[in-house]
């Protein structure tokens, strides 16, 4: 089956979304994951140190300048399942609007991290993060989370929970919980402009915040 910016959007918003068993297949499988990783907006967890780091001005947050570059490197590991295909359909997602990154560079211009995904509604489909250097995809992900909230996006969906993900106060929730909130969120009007426009990024609330916050979605079936 071919991947068309068409049946991404069919699939993600109902829930689904494609794997590929390794880079070099051209094969995907469709998931729709019995336990759904999230990360709630109003959750994420920066540590004090990340927030010092921040605050000391020695990296340079932008978005969308370079959504290929990120891609691959997301891609460029012993195992993934970002295969030749998903590649090229995000691409084209991005160039219509629709799939955004994150990337974070040192004052030397050297890669720390990146992040990137799709943004349906107020519904942003996080697809696969990258460090470059120690806590990369970390700033990566909770600049990404600023923006997310200054644009009024209500659900960031992570797919699977990973201990990574578990640490930036990601959770689990059921495919039904997933599946309301999902169907809330891509009616939800959300500013793509102010999420995703500027190259260099607002200070979002989540490097505002004086103490990690811990709030957890409710689940229920």
């Amino acid at each position: 089956m071919e991947l068309t910016p068409e049946l991404i959007v069919r699939a993600y918003a109902g829930g689904v979304f494609p794997m590929a068993e390794s880079g070099n297949s051209a094969q995907v499988h469709w998931f729709e994951p019995r336990r759904r990783g999230i990360m709630p907006l109003d959750g994420f967890h920066v540590s004090r140190s990340l927030r010092r780091r921040r605050r000391r001005g020695a990296y340079r947050f932008s978005c969308d300048q370079d959504f290929a570059g990120v891609m691959v490197r997301c891609a460029d590991r012993s195992e993934t399942w970002i295969n030749p295909g998903i590649i090229s359909v995000f691409k084209e997602l991005h160039e219509i609007g629709l799939a955004h990154c994150v990337a974070v560079h040192d004052t030397d211009g050297a890669f720390v991290g990146g992040v990137y995904g799709l943004a349906m509604g107020g519904a942003f489909f996080a697809e696969s993060m990258v460090s470059g250097a120690t806590d990369g995809s970390k700033l990566a992900l909770a600049e990404l989370v600023a923006r997310l909230n200054a644009g009024g996006y209500a659900l960031m969906d992570t797919q699977y929970l990973t201990p990574h993900l578990a640490s930036l106060g990601g959770i689990e929730i059921s495919r039904a919980s997933y599946r309301q909130a999902l169907d809330a969120a891509l009616m939800t009007p959300a500013d793509a402009l102010r999420a995703f426009g500027p190259a260099t990024a607002p200070d979002g609330a989540i490097w505002q915040l004086e103490e990690p916050v811990d709030r957890q979605m409710t689940d229920q079936e």
